[in-house]
């Protein structure tokens, strides 16, 4: 407050600080006002971001930032490399806007001449996850990917060199190889290390709903341990539609906690994916469901048992002893 009582506007406070906060190597917040503070991040997460401006430590909403800049921004991560895809360790958790620009270029869109959908990179090589139901019978495939330019812009390119490296019909996972029209190492994602999920946790799908592509959701996990067909799936509300098979979805901390595959129809807000565990069981055990290009429909399938022809006790038990 000022002599007089008055209180001091944000965005006045926040200019004052801009000219006096001269701080070596800083981290920088920029407000949708158009002011900037400089200082040293200590926290940050989906809804806030705390900054240390030497006397003060002064807490913003991020629904008022505009964007950061971290001096620091990386520093502490650690990726871990395992099989063809990677974990992560101390990764920052940042709102889903930041997310989107930061690794939104790992989603890519899946064409073939029977459909569309989506799918995730999971390491520099060009290695990507999407569902087989997207892949499955088809050989001719295109992906679409959005390369990061100097500016923070993406630009749209369609790759038509897609290899099928596995398929698993029972899991719903293929593993695609693209490769870099400029021969460098493409941006990814990582998978989720440990399985952490927990109701009501935020989360967020990027992919290609009904051909539109980018579309981002939000949501939050309804259930981690919904069974369909001997399988466990999570279950959330944000929106999942045709076209977002085969995407990611996220965490706040930018980690591939699962798989899109599926919706029910008429439903609302119910939404499914295939959770990180299956994923990575899948690629490190890839061999067992090689894809075979003269065999497309390749791939085990398991038939129901059939059908009871008689009911009752079998005339083998009726001994007399009483069992059943």
């Amino acid at each position: 407050m000022t002599k007089t009582g008055k209180i001091v506007p944000l965005t006045a406070l926040a200019m004052l600080l801009t000219c006096f906060a001269l701080v070596a190597e800083a981290d920088t917040v920029k407000l949708k006002s158009g002011a900037q503070i400089q200082g040293t991040i200590l926290k940050r997460n989906e809804q806030k971001v705390w900054l240390d401006v030497g006397p003060n430590v002064l807490e913003f909403n991020m629904d008022d930032v505009d964007s950061i800049e971290a001096e620091a921004a990386g520093a502490g991560i650690e990726m871990i490399e395992d099989s063809l895809f990677h974990t992560a360790q101390n990764l920052p958790e940042l709102s889903p806007r930041e997310q989107a620009k930061r690794i939104g270029s790992a989603v890519i869109k899946v064409s073939t001449p029977g459909g569309l959908g989506s799918g995730v990179i999971i390491n520099e090589a060009g290695y990507a996850i999407t569902n087989a139901h997207v892949i499955q019978g088809e050989t001719n495939l295109r992906a679409t990917v959005w390369l990061s330019e100097e500016d923070g812009t993406f630009k749209r390119t369609v790759i038509e060199d897609v290899e099928i490296i596995a398929v698993n019909n029972h899991l719903d996972l293929g593993l695609l190889k693209i490769t870099h029209p400029d021969g460098e190492p493409f941006k990814f994602a990582p998978i989720e290390k440990d399985e952490s999920i927990e109701i009501g946790q935020s989360v967020f799908a990027i992919g290609n709903p009904l051909g539109l592509e980018r579309s981002l959701s939000l949501g939050v996990i309804s259930t981690s341990q919904r069974s369909f067909d001997g399988l466990s799936y999570i279950q959330t509300d944000a929106a999942i539609n045709p076209g977002n098979s085969g995407g990611p979805l996220f965490n706040t901390q930018g980690e591939v906690v699962g798989i899109t595959n599926m919706g029910i129809l008429g439903g609302e807000a119910l939404g499914f994916a295939i959770p990180a565990r299956y994923v990575k069981d899948f690629i490190r055990n890839r061999e067992a469901f090689a894809f075979d290009k003269d065999n497309p429909n390749s791939g085990h399938k398991y038939h129901p048992p059939p059908p009871r022809n008689a009911f009752g006790t079998a005339s083998q038990l009726q001994d007399g002893s009483g069992g059943h």
